[in-house]
């Protein structure tokens, strides 16, 4: 008797299994129905609507790739005109960055400037003020991709 409510016992556990796993897949495939589409572009792309950045950003322009500015995870192109400086500035947020084009010479508070070069990947940590300038051969348009929404605050140096 023990043996057959031992069999039973494990047919409704692996029943139970399957019912469960039903369940999920089901789930993931209206998952996939509600997904996202993929999207490529470049940076000549004419269908691409460039905004001008903020007043203490004067020859930059910027699009959004994907995401939100007001929301986590946001990617833009953020464009420099040749010999252009960037005002020394803050993100809350760490940011990743290709730059797709120009030579930009970039400089992090108690770092030495480097100057990155089309195809170059650079890091900036969160809080930590830096400023560029897009040299001779530009416009310079940088790959951005943020993990926190969208926030540059100028620093103000105090005499």
């Amino acid at each position: 008797m023990k043996t057959t409510k031992k069999i039973h016992y494990k047919k409704n556990m692996i029943s139970l299994a399957f019912v469960f796993l039903t369940i999920g897949l089901n789930a993931q495939s209206n998952d996939l129905s509600d997904a996202e589409t993929s999207f490529a572009t470049s940076i000549d792309n004419k269908d691409l609507k460039w905004l001008p950045a903020p007043d203490f950003f004067p020859g930059c322009s910027f699009t959004i790739l994907h995401g939100d500015i007001s929301k986590p995870n946001l990617d833009f192109f953020f464009k420099i005109e040749a010999n252009t400086e960037v005002v020394n500035h803050t993100h809350n947020s760490p940011e990743r960055m290709i730059l797709m084009s120009g030579d930009l010479e970039v400089e992090y508070e108690n770092e030495k400037p480097v100057v990155l070069k089309a195809g170059s990947y650079a890091y900036g940590p969160a809080g930590k003020p830096h400023k560029a300038k897009c040299l001779n051969n530009g416009p310079c348009v940088l790959f951005v991709a943020m993990v926190d929404p969208f926030d540059a605050v100028p620093v103000i140096k105090k005499d």
